[in-house]
């Protein structure tokens, strides 16, 4: 589809830039402090170069070089400003300077020469760097958009992974006929529906993202009953900052899985989060467990291998993450320079 040419558009903006250009080069070209005013001449001699500029810069740069069609686009080149001498050797200069150069006499190929080149390269670097700047703008563009689909694609697998865990245990609350299970349904809806509904912009509000975290956390504090004990603890927790959604939900579930998994009583699972005056969020979450063989890949599955690819592509250089396992307990350190509501 061809681009439409509106005061916005980018053919617009380029065509402003070349009359710019070749106004001041123009002006650099034919000035001459002694006489400093424009002659016929030097209009017809820049022109005559300009236009050798427009069919490199408009015919041979898209048709041929962009094309990686070297050798084609060389003799072209070799040809135009063989063009531009032979115009200005045989016509302009016989017309304009009848008594002092004259081509058949006087070897002007090479002072030609040394007029032409400068001309036409600034006319031509200055548009092979417009379109550079443009391909590294369309370049920007989708490598954001390609960040961004990751995103929504990392986003989208937490979703599944979540209800797929939590369906299972579910049903088998189902299969006691245990009184918490209406209480689980309902805590699992709030959950899901925040999940699905309220998370599909990149960043939601810390505070409801906070809240859905000790929602989710009393969900599997269900699943524990008497077992074990489940501390959740938050400090300083403000409004007007915002975070990732769906980030360190991962890690409290992946600390119930691990606990669970290894031990039936005694389990401990504490989370802690605070932040401070300057946006900086600590995120800490330790549970104890028992090393087991069907353990052993607990901490290497989906949803934490998923959470650390978002952390790459939402805060780089921006976030730390500290895991450490010993034989009884695991821990995780993440912490998030976060950014407030009101920035871009």
């Amino acid at each position: 589809m061809r681009e439409k040419f509106h005061f916005n558009s980018p053919a617009f903006r380029e065509t402003i830039f070349q009359l710019i250009l070749h106004i001041l080069v123009f002006l650099f070209y034919s000035f001459d402090r002694y006489q400093p005013r424009i002659n016929e001449q030097q209009v017809a001699f820049f022109f005559n170069y300009a236009m050798a500029a427009f069919l490199i810069n408009y015919i041979f740069l898209p048709q041929f070089y962009y094309q990686k069609k070297y050798i084609p686009f060389l003799l072209f080149l070799i040809l135009t400003i063989g063009g531009v001498i032979a115009i200005e050797e045989i016509i302009l200069e016989p017309l304009y300077f009848p008594n002092t150069r004259r081509a058949l006499y006087f070897p002007g190929v090479f002072v030609s020469l040394i007029d032409v080149l400068p001309v036409i390269s600034i006319l031509s670097g200055f548009k092979f760097a417009w379109d550079a700047l443009g391909k590294q703008r369309e370049l920007d563009q989708l490598k954001a958009s390609v960040t961004e689909s990751e995103i929504q694609f990392l986003t989208s697998q937490i979703n599944p992974h979540f209800l797929f865990n939590n369906l299972n245990n579910l049903y088998s609350y189902a299969i006691e006929n245990s009184p918490k299970t209406p209480t689980i349904i309902l805590e699992l809806s709030s959950v899901l529906r925040y999940m699905l509904y309220e998370c599909r912009e990149k960043y939601v509000p810390l505070m409801k993202e906070i809240e859905q975290l000790e929602n989710f956390t009393q969900l599997y504090e269900l699943q524990i009953e008497e077992r074990g004990v489940v501390n959740f603890h938050t400090h300083n927790i403000q409004s007007g900052y915002k975070i990732a959604p769906l980030i360190l939900i991962v890690f409290i579930e992946n600390a119930f899985k691990h606990s669970q998994a290894s031990q039936s009583e005694n389990i401990m699972i504490d989370i802690h989060i605070q932040l401070s005056n300057q946006g900086k969020l600590d995120f800490y979450c330790i549970n104890n467990f028992q090393k087991l063989a069907n353990t052993e890949n607990l901490s290497k599955g989906i949803g934490l291998k998923n959470v650390k690819k978002r952390l790459e592509l939402i805060y780089p250089g921006a976030y730390q993450l500290e895991i450490e396992e010993n034989e009884t307990q695991y821990s995780v350190h993440l912490s998030l320079q976060l950014t407030r509501t009101d920035e871009a």
